[in-house]
């Protein structure tokens, strides 16, 4: 399959524009991609979009989340026997081949959306960081498989910069999830801060006597993605230069966003944190700047991306 059968593809195309109507920023650092990393990039975030959106949609909620999430996994299983009939499950399907993505990847989010659907509480940090995982970090470790890597010890740092990108989401969308029933901020950090219980008012509007206790557990949040970004800063020299590029520019995009949260002192009644245009153009400048600053260690040392050959599970990817 060539990158310009793929872009010509309806399926294709339709990727592309979910990709840049659902997430601005990575549409932004995805252009920095060739077209064939681009195509293929767009395929995967529009499959993963699909399956959340299929738990979180109001149609789906008013009826059976577990039908919703067994017909998500049949849709996989058929996308990795080839029998996929769907346009973008078929474009997929095409990808995880061409790529040899492992099947317990997507398994994975499909978990981490289970726990969506059973509106799963977090009692404990770690417990944030295990979903952030099965719905972030495999995403990281499907898109070493994308890039191509120099070295698995990359894997590593491939989802535990999918789990800073996933904890930077849930500090900025708190009142959004309250909205919809859902707390994802832990009960340990929130009781640190004397909202111990929160979750106990989910039916009620967001009570202003929490908010302070919110703003000091989103800055604790935030602080502990800052951890799991710079481990995944690490990754970053073991990908090809274009694909270097693009992800170090949505790490940089998505930093961005914890900075503006901060700049609110993390008040949950401030809005949607949102980075102006021209901040983030100058942030993949800025991205762009280091990575031509690192050209010649890359000249010395080339990268030879190829398909990883380990397989990941959660308890190889330790807690920061």
């Amino acid at each position: 399959m060539t990158a310009l059968a793929l872009t010509r593809r309806p399926a294709a195309q339709l990727a592309q524009r979910t990709l840049a109507r659902h997430s601005k920023s990575f549409a932004l650092a995805s252009r920095l991609l060739d077209r064939r990393v681009r195509d293929q990039t767009a395929i995967v975030y529009t499959w993963c979009r699909r399956a959340d959106d299929a738990i979180d949609e109001p149609d789906a909620q008013a009826g059976d989340p577990a039908a919703t999430l067994r017909r998500l996994a049949g849709e996989l299983d058929a996308v990795y026997a080839g029998a996929a009939n769907d346009p973008v499950l078929a474009e997929l399907g095409e990808v995880v081949r061409d790529r040899a993505i492992p099947a317990s990847y997507p398994r994975a989010l499909l978990a981490g959306l289970a726990m969506d659907a059973a509106a799963a509480r977090y009692a404990r940090v770690d417990d944030v960081i295990a979903y952030a995982f099965h719905v972030a970090g495999v995403v990281g470790l499907m898109m070493t498989h994308v890039f191509g890597v120099a070295d698995d010890a990359a894997l590593v740092p491939a989802a535990h910069l999918g789990i800073a990108m996933q904890l930077t989401n849930i500090a900025r969308d708190v009142a959004e999830d309250w909205a919809r029933g859902r707390l994802y901020l832990p009960d340990d950090l929130l009781a640190s801060h004397g909202a111990a219980g929160l979750a106990g008012d989910l039916d009620r509007a967001l009570p202003a006597s929490a908010h302070r206790p919110i703003a000091k557990a989103r800055a604790e949040l935030l602080a502990i993605a800052e951890r799991y970004y710079r481990s995944g800063d690490r990754g970053i020299a073991a990908l090809p230069w274009r694909p270097a590029l693009a992800v170090a520019a949505a790490r940089r995009l998505y930093a961005a966003i914890g900075a503006r949260i901060a700049r609110t002192a993390y008040d949950v009644a401030a809005g949607r944190a949102v980075v102006p245009l021209a901040s983030k153009l100058a942030l993949v400048g800025a991205a762009a700047a280091r990575l031509v600053g690192s050209a010649p260690r890359r000249l010395w040392r080339p990268v030879a991306p190829r398909i990883p050959t380990r397989v990941l599970e959660r308890s190889d990817v330790p807690a920061l």
